[in-house]
């Protein structure tokens, strides 16, 4: 199963891009439509105004991508998301210009 360092942020139930954010591993179905993170079951949808997944049992609206370097994760508005501890060491040797595992060639 795929894992990447992403940038998730829960959008149902807050104004725009004030929603809880995190840093952290998430694990991704073989096809990428399925993601996994902090125990819950992500599915993808291109339906939603603001939001990228959604999670399968509490219908929750979620922000997945990518982190950047410049700390601009969020789509309209700052965003100060939490660091998962297995991701610290990662996330800051990104920050400092190495590659994403798994995303070295680009």
């Amino acid at each position: 199963m795929p894992q990447r360092l992403m940038f998730v942020q829960l959008k149902t139930g807050y104004d725009t891009d004030r929603g809880p954010s995190w840093i952290g591993w998430v694990d991704f179905s073989k096809t990428w439509s399925t993601a996994y993170f902090r125990g819950r079951t992500l599915r993808r949808s291109g339906k939603m105004f603001d939001a990228n997944f959604h999670d399968v049992q509490t219908n929750e609206e979620f922000w997945v991508s990518g982190p950047k370097r410049d700390r601009t994760d969020s789509h309209y508005g700052p965003s100060n998301p939490e660091i998962e501890p297995d991701a610290v060491e990662t996330y800051s040797a990104f920050l400092a210009g190495a590659p994403l595992p798994g995303r070295e060639n680009g």
